[in-house]
């Protein structure tokens, strides 16, 4: 069974680890992370529509996508792949437009546990702590609980 969302936002530095395992190869959590048509199915918040008009994951590729709320609001995300390496790692740039200048680098890991389990493990690490700190305060948490939770029925999808 997968385990919960594991998040650790140490005081006074400006980054976020987090930790989730998953059922299911690593293989299928590396491609949910790196398909657009995967992405869109659960990546944000439950109840919100997510639309990718830009998705090219390779090193120097660039995105752009764009949560639509139950409301009609909109919040829309950019960035710049660096690194994307098969079912291993990918190094990215993050930044919510709506937080203009507070630009991430993210590490997103991705390992084989075996027995069909792998975990993902990230950090984001932000331009202030201050930015970090809006990022977490604006329900980056809750979030990505229900992004991951979505994930874990996407990938039991398919099994």
């Amino acid at each position: 069974m997968s385990k919960a969302l594991h998040l650790d936002v140490p005081a006074g530095v400006p980054w976020i680890d987090f930790t989730r395992e998953f059922d299911a190869p690593v293989a299928a959590l590396f491609a949910a992370h790196t398909d657009a048509d995967l992405v869109r199915r659960w990546l944000g918040p439950h109840g919100y529509e997510m639309e990718v008009p830009l998705w090219d994951c390779v090193q120097g590729g660039a995105y752009r996508y764009v949560h639509r709320d139950p409301k009609g609001h909109e919040y829309a995300f950019r960035g710049t792949f660096h690194t994307v390496r098969q079912d291993e790692l990918v190094v990215q740039t993050f930044e919510f437009e709506g937080m203009p200048d507070q630009v991430a680098l993210e590490f997103l890991g991705f390992e084989d546990l075996g027995d069909n389990r792998s975990r993902l493990t990230g950090r984001s690490l932000g331009r202030t702590v201050e930015g970090r700190d809006e990022m977490v305060a604006g329900g980056m948490e809750s979030g990505m609980t229900d992004g991951y939770v979505k994930l874990d029925a996407l990938l039991a999808e398919r099994r």
